[in-house]
C-alpha cells in the first residue's frame, strides 16, 4: 500500500494513483502504429493492387491466369504446404529431443538449427545443389535408385524444408521448456500409456505453437526465391516458381503482369494465414475452456 494511503485522514476519500506508462497514451500511440504500419505495409500492398487494376480487369486476369502462372502457383503453394507439413512432423521431433533428452553434441545441434536464418540464401542454394547434383555426394547415391533432386520439384521441396525447420523448433521449444512433466506424470500414474499422454496432455498444449510456427513456415516458403532458384532447374510448368514468374515479369519491364501475379499471391496467402490464424484463436480458446474447467 503506497504512503499516500496511509498517511490520509480517516473517513477521507482514498485517490489511487494511476500506474505511470513509459509510452504516451492510447491516441498517440494508436496513431503511431498506424503510420508505421501504412508506411511499411498497407501502402506498398496498396499499390501492388492499384497497378494490378491500372489496365482493367481482362489484363489483370489475362496476365494472372496464364497456364505458366497456373502452373507456378500449383507448385509454389503446394511445395510450401508439404515442406510445412513435414517441417510440423521433424521439427516437433527435434524439439522435443533437444528439451526432454541429452546427448553428446546438443549444444552444436542447436546451434545448427539457426543455420537457414545466418545463411545467406543464395549460399544455401548453391550448397543444397551441389549436395543433390548427379555428381554431388548425395546425388550420386541418389540417382541409381531413380531419385533425381535437382533441377526437379523435388529439389524445391528440399530447399523449402530446409529454409522453413528453424521456425517449428524455435516455436516449439520455449514452450516444451515451460511445460510441467507432473502432468505427464499424472497422466502415467492414472493408467494413460505413452500416446494417450502425448494426445490428450502435451498434443493440446503444444497446439497453438506448433500452428504459429506453421504459419511462419509456410509464409517463408511461398516467398522463398534464393534458396530455390538454384537447385529448381527452372523449366516452364514444370520446377518454375511464382517469385521467379513475378522477376521475369520485371525483367521484361511488364508491370502489370508482375502486379497480377504478386496481388493473387498476397490474396491466397493471406487467406490460408488467417485460416491458420483462426485454429490457432479456437485451439488457445479451447484449451483455457478445458483449463478452467
Amino acid at each position: 500500500m503506497s504512503t499516500a494511503v496511509l498517511d490520509a485522514p480517516l473517513g477521507a476519500p482514498i485517490k489511487t494513483r494511476k500506474p505511470r506508462r513509459v509510452l504516451p497514451g492510447f491516441g498517440p500511440t494508436m496513431g503511431f502504429t498506424l503510420f508505421y504500419l501504412s508506411l511499411l505495409v498497407l501502402i506498398p500492398l496498396s499499390a501492388v493492387f492499384i497497378k494490378s487494376a491500372g489496365h482493367g480487369f481482362d489484363a489483370f486476369w489475362a496476365a494472372a491466369t496464364a497456364p505458366r502462372v497456373i502452373a507456378s502457383y500449383k507448385l509454389s503453394f503446394g511445395a510450401s504446404l508439404l515442406a510445412a507439413f513435414i517441417n510440423l512432423l521433424f521439427g516437433l521431433i527435434l524439439a522435443w529431443s533437444l528439451v526432454r533428452y541429452e546427448f553428446p553434441g546438443k549444444k552444436i545441434v542447436d546451434a545448427l538449427i539457426d543455420l537457414p536464418f545466418a545463411l545467406p540464401t543464395a549460399v544455401a542454394g548453391i550448397a543444397l545443389t551441389a549436395l543433390y547434383a548427379g555428381n554431388g555426394w548425395l546425388g550420386r547415391l541418389l540417382e541409381p535408385w531413380g531419385v533425381k533432386v535437382a533441377f526437379t520439384p523435388l529439389g524445391i521441396l528440399v530447399a523449402l524444408i530446409f529454409i522453413g525447420l528453424p521456425f517449428i523448433v524455435r516455436t516449439v521449444q520455449p514452450v516444451l521448456e515451460d511445460m510441467e512433466t507432473e502432468l505427464e506424470e499424472a497422466a502415467a500414474s492414472l493408467g494413460a500409456h505413452r500416446w494417450q499422454t502425448f494426445r490428450l496432455v502435451v498434443l493440446p498444449t503444444l497446439t497453438p505453437a506448433l500452428l504459429t510456427g506453421f504459419a511462419l513456415a509456410f509464409a517463408r516458403a511461398v516467398g522463398e526465391y534464393g534458396s530455390v532458384i538454384f537447385i529448381a532447374g527452372n523449366l516452364p510448368m514444370v520446377s518454375e516458381i511464382t517469385p521467379l514468374m513475378i522477376i521475369s515479369k520485371l525483367e521484361q519491364y511488364d508491370y502489370v503482369g508482375a502486379t497480377a501475379i504478386a496481388a493473387v499471391m498476397l490474396v491466397f496467402s493471406f487467406a490460408l494465414l488467417l485460416l491458420i490464424n483462426g485454429l490457432q484463436a479456437w485451439s488457445s480458446r479451447r484449451n483455457g475452456e478445458g483449463a478452467r474447467k
